[in-house]
């Protein structure tokens, strides 16, 4: 019959009760001890002899062993040598007579036994020994735990710091990657967002006749004027989507109110037209990446000396935005004949803006607009081509429009195979296309 497997002391008392051992062969004194330790809350196992202690040892988790030393057969040191052997965990106490010194060393020399306690003893001091031995036990357990632990932590530190720069490379790259994509798909974001705002502008030109092209020329003008300006990109941005849309509010407008000249409107007509920039910002105001430009539409028609409207803003109180809006609208809008009872030439368009220095427009952006006239040269050469000579990785340098004025395709776009296929069926249906692009 096989034996059963041994239970480790470090097992015992899973719920925190310790388990003593008393080994004796006088069963009065194993009754004493039983009585004696019975009050502390301990789990209390006895044997007459060292071969019963040795089989309950066997069978049961046991923290701590009091074994007498006289005892037939085997006596203490014998037993407590076997349980130092295969329970080393186990503490081990002797119960000795004066008179057994010799034994005594000997049990400590061969069953390192935790201490030796004389008999007769008080009752107190083997309470205190084997509580003080516990408590031992217990702190070298923990001790033992902090060891392991620490050689765990030692050993993947070791690990971390001997992989720590593949590691750091590696993510470094995942982050470099992810950044990468979410850069693309930020930029493709922003492109079909911009052509979104591009259509939305060319439908509201689709009524306008003669206006066609008037908000796509000023959102170019008033970007160039801004760049030349030294703005930062994003207020740039704004004042481009809101040129774009600057004329939003007049949606509503019958046609015959669209096509009149401002000077030639009456006082009633001239009172529904100057609404258009409050329309225009509350149109736009529930898409947040349009607020900034939205505050720009409301103002695009204030004076620089304060007689403009909505608002009766004046000088630098007008966002730096709106001044630059106005002026570029007032100079196509005096070229189509909007503003004045006359159609001006570019050049007469030129000095109207000037002699407007300081009333109509801030002086600083009349400055910037007319360098920007100074410097119409392109750097990059333009082309002007046939469907049939596009080909792949070529750029629009213009809006790619209709006959009829409606935007197909906006400025800055990279042509690829599918989007010249696409080019070319209007060909096939009658409408003769021009495309402007760069050459790279």
């Amino acid at each position: 019959m096989s034996e059963k497997p041994e239970i480790p002391a470090s097992q015992a008392g899973t719920d925190g009760t310790a388990t003593l051992l008393f080994v004796d062969d006088e069963v009065n004194i194993l009754s004493s001890l039983k009585r004696l330790f019975r009050t502390g809350g301990y789990r209390i196992f006895t044997a007459e002899n060292g071969a019963q202690g040795l089989d309950i040892l066997q069978h049961e988790a046991v923290d701590l062993v009091v074994s007498d030393m006289r005892m037939p057969e085997m006596n203490g040191a014998q037993f407590l040598e076997q349980v130092n052997a295969r329970w080393p965990d186990t503490i081990r106490i002797l119960l000795t007579g004066h008179a057994e010194i010799g034994a005594t060393i000997d049990a400590i020399n061969k069953g390192h036994i935790y201490r030796y306690i004389s008999k007769p003893w008080e009752d107190n001091d083997i309470l205190l020994a084997i509580k003080q031995a516990l408590h031992q036990k217990k702190l070298e357990l923990a001790n033992q735990g902090l060891e392991e632990l620490t050689r765990r932590q030692n050993e993947e530190l070791k690990d971390l710091n001997a992989n720590l720069e593949a590691k750091v490379k590696a993510r470094t790259e995942e982050v470099r990657q992810t950044m990468g994509f979410l850069e693309i798909a930020h930029d493709k974001l922003k492109r079909d967002f911009i052509t979104s705002i591009r259509v939305f502008s060319n439908l509201i030109e689709m009524r306008e006749g003669a206006m066609a092209g008037h908000s796509r020329r000023v959102a170019e003008l008033s970007r160039a004027i801004a760049q030349k300006m030294k703005m930062n990109d994003a207020d740039a941005q704004d004042i481009f989507l809101a040129a774009l849309l600057h004329d939003v509010g007049k949606i509503g407008f019958p046609d015959y109110l669209l096509e009149k000249s401002f000077a030639n409107l009456t006082s009633e007509e001239r009172f529904d037209v100057i609404k258009h920039p409050v329309k225009g910002q509350t149109a736009l105001m529930a898409l947040e990446p349009l607020n900034g430009a939205a505050k720009l539409i409301r103002s695009h028609h204030e004076r620089f000396d304060g007689l403009g409207y909505p608002d009766k803003l004046a000088g630098l109180a007008i966002p730096l935005g709106a001044r630059v809006i106005m002026l570029a609208n007032e100079y196509d809008a005096v070229q189509l004949g909007m503003l004045l009872s006359k159609r001006l030439k570019h050049a007469d368009a030129l000095l109207f803006i000037q002699e407007g220095r300081g009333n109509r427009y801030d002086p600083a952006v009349v400055d910037a607009f007319m360098s920007v006239m100074a410097s119409t040269v392109h750097a990059v050469r333009e082309l002007a081509l046939h469907p049939e000579q596009l080909r792949p990785g070529m750029v629009l340098s213009r809006d790619l429009l209709s006959r009829q004025g409606d935007l197909l395709l906006s400025k800055d776009h990279l042509l690829d195979a599918s989007l010249i296929d696409q080019i070319k069926s209007f060909k096939q249906l009658g409408d003769e296309l021009v495309i402007y692009v760069t050459d790279k």
